[in-house]
């Protein structure tokens, strides 16, 4: 019977170490320095951030992509190309803007006359290679904060890890012991900074590589479109 006792405490003490050293996230975070609560605290917000740009990125691009195709087969199905340039369409689509642009300079250069040809095609197509660079810099802005993210997120984990092991020794030293039970809470406290800032990191780096260039190929197609506006409005200037 003391045998069965023993054996029937022994394998108690067993399941509560086991349910002890099962990982916890929380308990982690509550147990760790304020420093590297803090340091979790900013890389678990960059993470949020960086996964709202994500999906609001991702909805904003598909949207683009299908308002500049349907207007670009409507501009070159129309013949009135006044309403199909009308201010209503310019402020939702940049293939609009950038047609518009080139409309806008076509028409102030052939104003005067005689009509300068050569300096009109040079300033129309100024005037929609800047709207192309426009548009495409506009797409791109908040990606900076993925960049930014993807290259620092790592170092910040390491600095909230740094700090948590520097307080694991100062923990050994205020002790006298350098047993594992001593260091070892503090260590996975540290380690748990870095690979938070691993989870912010590696999302944001491989979501900012796939919208650059997606950013490029789309700023690829507006050029595309401002050659063949250039082209039909150089046709135009012959014919005047």
């Amino acid at each position: 019977m003391p045998f069965e006792l023993l054996s029937t405490a022994a394998a108690q003490g067993a399941a509560t170490g086991i349910g002890a050293t099962r990982l916890d996230p929380l308990e982690l975070f509550l147990d760790a320095d304020i420093v590297v609560q803090a340091v979790m605290i900013g890389l678990v917000l960059a993470s949020i951030w960086s996964w709202a740009i994500i999906v609001g990125f991702s909805l904003r691009i598909g949207g683009l992509r299908r308002k500049s195709r349907v207007y670009e087969e409507a501009f070159w199905e129309s013949r009135d190309r006044e309403e199909v340039l009308s201010k209503r369409h310019r402020r939702d689509v940049p293939s609009a803007r950038v047609a518009g642009a080139g409309l806008d300079e076509w028409r102030k250069s052939t104003k005067a006359q005689p009509v300068d040809r050569d300096g009109t095609r040079q300033r129309i197509a100024s005037a929609m290679e800047s709207q192309v660079a426009e548009e495409a810099d506009d797409l791109a802005g908040k990606l900076n904060f993925l960049a930014t993210t993807g290259s620092v997120a790592p170092f910040v984990g390491l600095f909230g890890t740094v700090w948590g092991i520097m307080n694991s020794f100062f923990q050994i030293g205020a002790q006298q012991s350098a047993s594992l039970a001593v260091v070892a809470p503090g260590i996975a406290e540290a380690l748990f900074a870095t690979a938070i800032g691993l989870f912010a990191a590696i999302p944001a780096v491989i979501a900012y590589n796939r919208f650059s260039d997606r950013v490029n190929r789309y700023e690829a197609r507006l050029q595309r479109f401002a050659d063949r506006v250039h082209a039909g409005l150089s046709r135009e200037l012959d014919r005047a």
